[in-house]
């Protein structure tokens, strides 16, 4: 199928992504574009089989509901997600970092072959022929977050390039919901992200619903660690002294913490509170 050439104006033109102050000037679109509800769903390429599991249920959750995917066609969770979105009868729309006409990365030509052939779209801002650089995923990304009322970020780690999409979503006034348990969505939650234990509260969080918090910690020496976190990533020393246990205790306290939604690892080992 030859891409079509749309540009702002147009009926076709996506409104969501017109609002948008940086708007690229013009897309180039294999497939129909579908109306209505979108929510992108992004997040790591190595992602690990229960990010992508998870990916996978929340895209499938999202199409149940009419609502389309939106992410990048790349290996790992924007794959799973395009994928759960099919395989549950529903739309997705593949956004490129290349030419409409350069499936990137390559192996996933037939995915994308399938996604237009069950009614969604595969598009991108640049000309037919363009190669993949490092600049133009960046770019990809601020569409993706266009595109959608929200953004899902489903696993990432500390510098992945799902956070681009989630940065841009944030400038955009949209919602972002950071699937808890991976350094990067860990950050984003401490940042004022939405946070979600599993695939049914994203889920829950689109759909406008209220999360309800975790529980404290029953354990008395975890509650006063959990008392000394806040939105400061801190290190065990430090937080094993305002909380007056020994650091090996802080170690196996701020991991309980961290499992139970309470808590998140930063970078160097360091923990930080999560707000609900």
């Amino acid at each position: 199928m030859n891409p079509q050439e749309m540009t702002p104006g147009q009926p076709l033109w996506p409104s969501r992504l017109g609002a948008v102050v940086d708007a690229p000037p013009v897309l180039w679109v294999r497939g129909v574009l579908p109306v209505g509800r979108a929510v992108a769903v992004v997040g790591a390429r190595n992602a690990g089989s229960d990010g992508n599991a998870a990916a996978a249920a929340v895209a499938a959750g999202l199409a149940e509901r009419g609502v389309a995917v939106v992410s990048g066609g790349a290996r790992g969770i924007d794959a799973a997600s395009h994928r759960g979105a099919l395989e549950a009868g529903g739309t997705t729309v593949v956004v490129l970092g290349t030419g409409v006409d350069v499936p990137y990365p390559l192996e996933h030509a037939p995915l994308f072959d399938e996604v237009v052939a069950r009614g969604g779209a595969v598009l991108s801002q640049f000309p037919p022929g363009t190669q993949p650089s490092r600049w133009t995923f960046p770019a990809r990304n601020r569409v993706i977050a266009g595109l959608a009322e929200a953004v899902v970020v489903i696993e990432a780690g500390s510098a992945s390039g799902a956070l681009y999409t989630a940065a841009a979503a944030n400038d955009y006034g949209r919602p972002v919901i950071a699937l808890l348990g991976s350094p990067g969505c860990d950050r984003l939650a401490a940042s004022g992200a939405l946070a979600a234990r599993d695939a049914a509260e994203v889920l829950l969080r689109i759909d406008g619903a209220r999360v309800p918090a975790p529980p404290p910690p029953a354990d008395p020496r975890a509650a006063r660690l959990y008392d000394a976190l806040d939105a400061t990533p801190r290190d065990l020393g430090e937080l094993a002294a305002r909380a007056g246990v020994r650091p090996d205790e802080a170690l196996a306290l701020a991991i309980d913490l961290e499992l139970g939604g309470l808590a998140a690892r930063a970078a160097g080992g360091r923990y930080h509170r999560l707000t609900w």
